[in-house]
């Protein structure tokens, strides 16, 4: 590790609030897209931060969740040391962690440009591109048509299906976990399922912002693609939108997720021409 005159240790409760100045004050900071907030992973193994004398000077947190994968979901330095220092310090001590833990897939989302240079220069290689769309809502009798789907609320009896819906219609760089999945249901202005035979095979989970809402994930049993149930519940996403919370719905997807694409756009979703590239690390060293 470069000599910077720091000490570097694993993260624990009590840096909480030294971490979270870093966070609100300092302007190199990289917080992953996610429903917890970083804080939140205080605890995890892969939590560290940089000290030099009694002030913390930079934070990095990569924990796997779900299994196999981990997100960079924190990175953050303060002014009085240059970031490529910070950065090579912690990264080298993430990567051997990473080595040690069964050689993991770390990922990133690139959200600014100084930390997509930073990846670039670690060996990390663009995967896909993340692109934006929304569809703009107006407080409207004309609004969304309705659902053809039997569309009923999510419940928290509901975590477990979903869970496993979750993880057989996504890859697994992009698969929630049933912890991460408690955190969205709690945090969603609409969370919605749809059944057929007494198996949940479709569900939908939104969240309420100041310029309307974001349909932040929507999965459909891979058995039961292409019947329109996805189609049904981003209607009823629509018509709730347009009786309570008119304004913009958005989502994110994959550049590359052509059935996404199509059905986002059939709903009268369209690209904002917002990107952001999805960097990947393999570890293969021996």
């Amino acid at each position: 590790m470069v000599n910077l005159n720091v000490s570097l240790r694993p993260a624990v409760p009590n840096d909480q609030g030294r971490i979270a100045n870093l966070i609100y004050f300092e302007s190199h900071v990289h917080r992953h897209l996610d429903w917890r907030s970083p804080l939140d992973w205080l605890g995890a193994d892969e939590f560290w931060v940089l000290e030099q004398g009694n002030q913390l000077v930079a934070v990095f947190a990569c924990p796997s969740d779900p299994p196999g994968i981990a997100w960079i979901r924190l990175f953050a330095h303060a002014r009085s040391i240059p970031v490529e220092r910070a950065w090579d310090a912690l990264w080298q001590v993430a990567q051997d962690a990473v080595q040690k833990n069964n050689h993991q897939t770390v990922a990133a989302i690139n959200l600014q440009q100084w930390f997509g240079a930073l990846l670039k220069k670690s060996g990390f290689t663009p995967e896909q591109q993340i692109v934006v769309l929304e569809h703009s809502i107006t407080a409207s009798a004309n609004g969304a048509q309705k659902a053809s789907a039997p569309i009923r609320q999510m419940t928290e009896n509901d975590l477990p299906a979903v869970a496993a819906l979750d993880a057989a219609a996504f890859k697994p760089l992009w698969q929630n976990s049933q912890v991460s999945l408690q955190m969205a249901f709690t945090q969603a202005g609409l969370a919605t399922v749809i059944e057929e035979d007494g198996k949940l095979i479709a569900y939908q989970i939104s969240t309420i912002n100041p310029f309307g809402m974001h349909l932040a994930r929507l999965a459909v049993s891979p058995d039961r693609q292409g019947r329109g149930f996805g189609y049904a519940l981003g209607q009823d996403l629509l018509q709730y939108a347009s009786n309570n919370i008119p304004g913009r719905v958005t989502v994110n997807t994959q550049a590359d997720n052509q059935p996404s694409l199509s059905l986002y756009k059939k709903l009268g979703f369209s690209l904002t021409g917002e990107q952001y590239p999805v960097y990947v690390f393999l570890d293969d060293r021996s």
